[in-house]
């Protein structure tokens, strides 16, 4: 008598998560803390994977800030689905700020996207792919940066009433994190290799107030900065209405938090600083300058400008011109103005022609081209504490502390001549300089 067997199907492999990030530093936060649930939950998940699989679950994390990016966005919505009519993923959700901000529309123009879900909607997300949202994971993300540093975002939202922007009606009120919750979650990220943080924020300067009733920054700079294993700590986003100028003493305080500092001051007239409603002045923002460079005289200042906001005119973008080849701040980035709907400056005629717009752009960033050139020329036979981040071709890149991840400038070390390893600390010495990058040799 022969024994009966039962037939055994062939396996079928558990569905991967892929996690696509468009969009600011918030964004790569918010997909790390994503991918941390979902490893939490132990399900695959991979970031922005270039192997596609049938049985993927594709998560796009969108932006929706302004018309570039919210193009980009669905572009990328519009390529994955196709390849889902394709039966080449299995199902595509839309997350992020986009989402948020067009759900409605995009369910009615994208319809065989499997869900939309908007920024604070993480639990509902997890349980539509098939996981618990786990509040004992407070702190734990898999990163998409290199380890050795962290974008690590301190509050949600944004209470500033900036005519222009359009992030409270995707991110809400400001909300802090708790100081308790923030050191937590330093140390789990040290305990796996990180050294930098970058506080992010969409005010930084506003922290606290909701929770602690003042003003906290310098408090959790000072909570953070006692972090075993984190070496530095850098300020990006401050708002320069009612800036705390405590965090500067903490910065003079600690050798472990950067003298950096990203303000962006968006413009100088006064005529648009009122009409952007920024709460300030070109006095109080010329003075606030001088403030942070006189009590931090070794601080880097980045800073972001806005060309073509409604009726800006020819005197009013000179004054801008001006007044960047007179501040000669050491990073400065500069955007033309986008109409975004539902912000007050929508009801305002867009009236400033988009190659006028592009065109003060250029003039505003070939004068910061010269004043960095400068800049980089006096720091030749100069020695600085520099991080490496990557090995590109033949050299190692690295950053100084007056240096933020891809937006500031990089040190370039020849591989041939040097040795380090990504995440190390080392000290160069600058031999040669160009406008946005440092050519430098190891001291042994």
């Amino acid at each position: 008598m022969k024994t009966k067997y039962a037939k055994v199907a062939s396996p079928v492999s558990k569905p991967r998560v892929n996690v696509v990030t468009l969009g600011c530093s918030k964004n790569i936060h918010d997909s790390e803390v994503l991918m941390g649930q979902l490893k939490g939950n132990q399900m695959e998940v991979v970031h922005e994977a270039s192997n596609i699989r049938a049985n993927d679950i594709v998560v796009i994390n969108t932006c929706g800030f302004i018309d570039n990016a919210k193009q980009e966005s669905i572009d990328t919505i519009l390529q994955y689905s196709e390849l889902k009519d394709q039966g080449k993923v299995n199902k595509v959700i839309v997350t992020g700020c986009l989402s948020e901000r067009y759900k409605p529309e995009l369910e009615a123009e994208i319809p065989n996207v499997d869900a939309y879900f908007g920024t604070n909607d993480l639990p509902e997300l997890l349980s539509t792919i098939g996981a618990d949202y786990r509040h004992e994971l407070l702190g734990e993300r898999l990163l998409t940066t290199p380890s050795h540093f962290s974008y690590f975002k301190i509050a949600e939202g944004c209470n500033r009433p900036c005519s222009f922007c359009a992030i409270p009606l995707m991110r809400g009120k400001h909300v802090s994190k708790s100081i308790d919750d923030l050191v937590k979650e330093a140390k789990f990220l040290a305990s796996n290799g990180t050294k930098e943080l970058i506080l992010i924020a969409q005010d930084l300067t506003y922290y606290g107030l909701d929770i602690y009733g003042k003003r906290n920054l310098a408090d959790l700079m000072r909570h953070l900065s006692d972090v075993d294993g984190i070496e530095w700590i850098r300020l990006q986003y401050a708002y320069p209405s009612g800036f705390p100028m405590d965090i500067l003493d903490a910065m003079n305080e600690r050798a472990n938090i950067c003298n950096y500092l990203d303000m962006p001051l968006q413009h100088i007239s006064d005529n648009m600083l009122k009409s952007m409603r920024r709460g300030t002045s070109k006095q109080k923002q010329i003075d606030l300058v001088n403030q942070i460079r006189d009590k931090v005289p070794d601080i880097a200042l980045r800073t972001t400008l806005i060309c073509g906001y409604p009726g800006e005119t020819e005197q009013d973008f000179d004054e801008m011109l001006e007044w960047v080849e007179t501040s000669r701040f050491d990073r400065l980035g500069c955007f033309t103005y986008s109409h975004e709907e539902k912000t007050h400056a929508h009801s305002l005629v867009d009236d400033v022609a988009e190659e006028v717009k592009e065109s003060r752009v250029e003039q505003i960033m070939e004068v910061q081209q010269g004043i960095s050139f400068e800049k980089n020329q006096d720091k030749i036979g100069n020695s600085y504490k520099v991080l490496i981040d990557r090995v590109d071709g033949d050299y190692f890149i690295g950053r100084t502390e007056y240096d933020s991840p891809e937006v500031d400038n990089e040190v370039v070390l020849n591989a041939k001549d040097n040795y380090a390893r990504i995440g190390d600390f080392v000290h160069v010495q600058i031999d040669r300089a160009e406008d946005f990058d440092l050519y430098g040799t190891i001291i042994k």
